[in-house]
């Protein structure tokens, strides 16, 4: 007869041999999953086909929770309100009623009032949008204090030239419109006004190297340990690049910096140290196309810092292989382990199809392995977008809000450590 000790061993090795051989992706959808909570039909206002490309999560209002400004592609943006637990109310209106092409949104307090604002940066219709915080999250619009339109894409904030202001970057297109003027690629960088804060001056011209690039996403991180804010440059076409920062605000692009095996169209770029070793690495989110053909690789790339300026694509050895494309992700350590994961959106081309949101464990040396099944909850499929990650429920642990196109924005709250 089976004593029940083995019987137990044995039923546990069955269950566990069934769960390796669902493919990635695959889950029971009454199974919860062991990192989020998807709570969007509660807590998210429904809107089913709203391209809400960004998200970015500030206490607007001064209450203590995390409220979300949403930039909206042809539609006004948003301002949905935190009640402290998470749950999100739609204040209409709160940030202008005129529809623009919205593609990313940040918040600073570039006046230095003590009251978050926000920078809208737009892409067809040329209209990039600046709001000022009030008390009780009241905003008053002041685009009128920003230098220049483009036909923007990427945007970053952070103090490049150390006076403790909050600059701004937008990364330009470059792209044709029928009947209109070809848009310039050049990017922009506006340094906040110390005499004037919350007015910027246009330092493109004696700041910037002079490139016509189809920008889509900027970031400012230390990359040479130096103590300033250098720029990492994410391109359509051109090859990413890196550009240094003299510590006054001033870049030239470190030549031959990144190694890029191949050619990208990408989307977003995250800093992070992925394994570990206290230096800043890069993951690149890319396309194979903006929805036409299969043209590119849209691999996710990961390019670790080798030290001496130099970055090394080790995609291969680290990150699990794909074929979606990818428009947003986010890095946070949805398990709690000291290490940092990654949310990659996924969205298959050609069709533009949603796709469930993925999720890649970090084995705490910088090596992902793909836990969906287990980590992400069955129903979070969509045309994800942007994301924004913070604690809007008060719980001690990230939460993850992702923008979507033409599908609902969605809330997932992270689950604390058991």
């Amino acid at each position: 007869m089976m004593n029940r000790g083995h019987f137990l061993r044995k039923a546990l090795s069955t269950l566990l041999l069934t769960a390796a051989a669902m493919p990635a992706g695959a889950q029971d959808d009454a199974a919860p999953a062991p990192f989020f909570d998807d709570v969007t039909e509660t807590h998210v206002p429904v809107s089913k086909y709203l391209h809400a490309l960004d998200v970015a999560l500030v206490d607007v209002d001064g209450d203590g929770d995390l409220d979300a400004a949403i930039a909206v592609e042809m539609g006004a943006n948003r301002l949905y309100i935190n009640d402290g637990q998470g749950r999100f109310t739609w204040k209409q209106g709160a940030i202008g009623t005129k529809a623009h092409d919205s593609e990313h949104v940040l918040s600073a307090d570039f006046n230095r009032d003590g009251h978050p604002d926000l920078i809208f940066v737009a892409e067809e219709d040329h209209a990039h949008q600046l709001f000022l915080g009030g008390p009780g999250g009241v905003f008053t619009e002041a685009s009128d204090r920003l230098p220049k339109m483009s036909e923007g894409n990427g945007l970053a904030v952070g103090d490049v030239n150390g006076d403790g202001l909050p600059d701004i970057a937008i990364g330009n297109s470059a792209e044709d419109r029928p009947g209109k003027p070809r848009a310039s690629g050049q990017n922009f960088l506006w340094l906040n006004d110390p005499k004037q804060p919350g007015t910027f001056i246009d330092a493109t011209a004696t700041h910037l190297p002079a490139y016509e690039d189809d920008t889509q996403d900027i970031a400012l991180a230390d990359m040479d340990g130096d103590g300033d804010l250098d720029m990492v440059v994410a391109n359509e076409s051109p090859p990413n690049r890196l550009l240094l920062n003299d510590g006054k605000g001033r870049f030239r692009e470190s030549a031959k910096s990144l190694q890029l095996l191949t050619p990208l169209e990408t989307r977003e770029v995250h800093v992070f140290d992925a394994n570990g070793d206290r230096r800043p690495d890069l993951l690149f989110l890319n396309l194979t196309s903006n929805n036409k053909a299969w043209v590119k690789d849209p691999q996710v790339r990961l390019l670790i810092n080798k030290g001496r300026g130099k970055f090394r694509d080790e995609t291969k050895a680290r990150l699990p292989a794909n074929r979606f494309s990818s428009w947003g992700g986010m890095v946070m350590d949805f398990n709690h382990d000291g290490a940092p994961d990654l949310i990659v959106g996924a969205i298959d081309v050609p069709g533009f199809k949603p796709l469930q949101l993925r999720a890649y464990a970090n084995d705490g040396r910088g090596r992902f392995n793909d836990v969906t099944a287990s980590a992400i909850p069955a129903a979070m499929v969509a045309r994800g977008w942007s994301m924004a990650k913070g604690d809007v429920n008060g719980d001690g642990v990230d939460d993850l809000f992702v923008g979507s196109w033409g599908t609902q924005a969605r809330l997932l709250l992270g689950k604390p450590t058991r």
